[in-house]
């Protein structure tokens, strides 16, 4: 499977396992979705499982919450991130805080689903990269696959928790990687970093898309890389990280993210509070650049490149 299959694959055995979930958002339904994710689910389990809702993602974010509450098990669609700017009021002052405020009576089991990330050549706000933003909103997870084994498990992970969660699914590649993914369910855990590569000499960190070609370039590398997928940035597998930064000594961190804020600023405040004396150099951040995403003409300067990761690579080794 693509990562495409893989989330629809993920989404049919939950509506087909559990009659509490729910999938809503624009277009999911008779079209499939704007990238056909949803594809065939809506004549598989019919019109009221797999909802098309109006053009209104604050609608569509504030009714998830209030079938959460109740008892449902929803599954919102919102067809680009740079969309997800208008129901940030509904997940950060209500999805996020409803444990909280209701002292564990109630919990808001509720996935949102974005397609995230640059590399399609697509129009304003259809390219952010926001994922600190839902990082800040204390009470929920943020799920980041790379690759269609983890997209499905991690799906599964995250419509069977019991509170919200923000997975975004890297559209650059959608359809770039094939590979095994049982039709059957299975779950990934959330919380829990793979490490993609052993290596000795540095250890270099991404997520979602910036992982397929941070591990093209660093095939170019003389230098052996342990290669870290945090698959998920909220819960964050800080120990995995440590562990490796430790016995290597030098890091790099690679995401599409504006620099400034952005989550590799995370991960390097923890590693100078855990282990700043194993450091034989300061960590590296590749990164985008603190504009707003250009547009298709400008796409390729702004993500992070082959020679910016090699170049980061050689300045923490040299």
């Amino acid at each position: 499977m693509n990562v495409v299959e893989a989330i629809n694959s993920a989404l049919d055995n939950e509506l087909k396992k559990d009659k509490r979930v729910i999938v809503l958002g624009e277009d999911v339904g008779v079209n499939g979705g704007v990238f056909r994710v949803t594809d065939g689910l809506q004549k598989k389990h019919g019109s009221d499982r797999v909802v098309d809702t109006p053009l209104a993602e604050l609608g569509i974010v504030g009714a998830s919450i209030g079938l959460a509450v109740n008892g449902m098990r929803p599954v919102a669609e919102i067809q680009f991130s740079g969309f997800m700017y208008a129901p940030f009021d509904q997940l950060f002052t209500h999805a996020a805080r409803i444990r909280g405020r209701s002292r564990g009576r109630f919990t808001v089991p509720m996935v949102v689903r974005t397609p995230y990330g640059g590399g399609i050549r697509a129009l304003e706000l259809h390219c952010e990269s926001g994922e600190s933003f839902f990082a800040h909103a204390t009470g929920m997870k943020v799920v980041i696959p790379s690759r269609p084994y983890d997209a499905k498990g991690l799906l599964i992970s995250a419509i069977r928790d019991p509170d919200p969660v923000i997975f975004m699914e890297p559209m650059r590649v959608y359809r770039a990687i094939k590979e095994e993914v049982p039709e059957t369910e299975y779950t990934v855990p959330l919380g829990k970093a793979n490490i993609e590569h052993e290596g000795s000499d540095l250890t270099v960190i991404s997520y979602g898309a910036m992982l397929k070609y941070t591990k093209q370039a660093l095939e170019k590398s003389d230098y052996s890389a342990e290669i870290i997928d945090l698959r998920t940035i909220v819960p964050l597998d800080t120990e995995t990280i440590i562990n490796s930064v430790k016995k290597t000594g030098r890091c790099v961190i690679v995401h599409e993210a504006p620099k400034t804020c952005g989550f590799a600023a995370e991960i390097i405040a923890r590693i100078n509070e855990k282990c700043f004396f194993n450091l034989e150099a300061p960590v590296e951040r590749v990164t985008g650049f603190d504009v707003a995403f250009p547009l298709a003409k400008s796409e390729n300067h702004y993500l992070p490149s082959e020679k910016r990761i090699l170049k980061a690579v050689d300045k923490v080794m040299k």
